[in-house]
């Protein structure tokens, strides 16, 4: 005598949570991020149903003899979503995806602070299409490119560019065991300091964000002799006065130090104050040249 669902017998099995990836304006990196965790990957594959994560594959869903869905119709238990809002379209399919997942988590600078594609919103967007399209009358666009918290809400976000492998395994993982992540809240100088680097700035008097910019890449950039730039975007409650001040006491110049911190999170609400900031004529700070160190030949 056989047991189980198929002879009606036993205990029901219960069906895997489902998982959706989506991509708005972006360059792809934190998808493949998730690629990339390879052997995590197919265990993850035991736990959830990867439904849709055009990607990956271009078949949706099917596997294990279950019945095909219809493309990115869901619902879905988590939805991840890499990518800012840059068109009308766009706009419109954000809401879908908000109405067919029951956890949405947005992954990357593009999704969490309109990415490098926001710097547009500081210039005249009919310029650059004309610029760069042999037909730019064909292209329609925003003039602005927005996190997809403007839009929707979010449950959860996940900084990085691109996001870090390990944070985004434990935000999947965290939702099928129904906690919250556990995403560190502090800055890149503890992860320097942890992994013993020297601090750039003080030795060599480079310019580097590590100080107001959220943990997550391993503080690679430090290591190499290089400051940070912040592509993790804003830490918890940034002390950007003092940051400016450093920085301009670096060396860099007002425009140099907007253009920094607009890099790879634009849209920030953590940075809004930065442009007044770096105006500021800090009279009681001493010169560039009587702050910086020798730097060696």
């Amino acid at each position: 005598m056989t047991t189980g669902p198929a002879s009606g017998f036993g205990p029901a099995r219960r069906p895997r949570p489902t998982l959706a990836v989506w991509k708005f304006a972006s360059c792809d990196g934190c998808q493949l991020t998730l690629l990339d965790c390879e052997d995590e990957l197919l265990a993850l594959a035991d736990r959830v149903r990867i439904d849709h994560f055009v990607e990956m594959t271009s078949a949706e869903g099917g596997s294990g003899g279950e019945p095909v869905r219809h493309a990115g119709r869901g619902p879905y238990d988590l939805s991840l979503v890499e990518g800012s809002v840059t068109t009308a379209e766009d706009a419109e399919r954000i809401r879908h995806v908000r109405r067919v997942s029951r956890y949405l988590v947005t992954i990357g600078a593009c999704a969490t602070a309109g990415g490098i594609q926001a710097l547009r919103d500081f210039a005249d967007v009919d310029e650059f299409r004309a610029a760069v399209y042999a037909r730019p009358e064909y292209i329609s666009t925003l003039g602005t490119s927005t996190p997809i918290s403007a839009h929707v809400a979010v449950d959860f976000e996940l900084r990085g560019c691109p996001v870090d492998r390990r944070q985004l395994l434990e935000v999947i993982t965290a939702h099928l065991v129904g906690r919250r992540p556990r995403i560190p809240s502090h800055s890149v100088c503890f992860e320097c300091k942890r992994r013993g680097t020297t601090c750039v700035t003080v030795a060599h008097g480079t310019p580097c964000l590590g100080p107001v910019t959220h943990a997550g890449c391993g503080a690679i950039c430090p290591a190499y002799g290089r400051g940070c730039y912040g592509c993790f975007g804003p830490a918890t409650q940034p002390n950007l006065r003092s940051m400016v001040d450093q920085l301009h006491r670096d060396g860099m110049t007002e425009r140099d130090i907007q253009r920094v911190f607009h890099t790879f999170n634009a849209t920030a609400p953590e940075h809004a104050s930065v442009p007044e900031l770096a105006a500021e004529k800090r009279h009681s700070s001493p010169t560039a040249s009587e702050n910086r160190p020798e730097r060696p030949a």
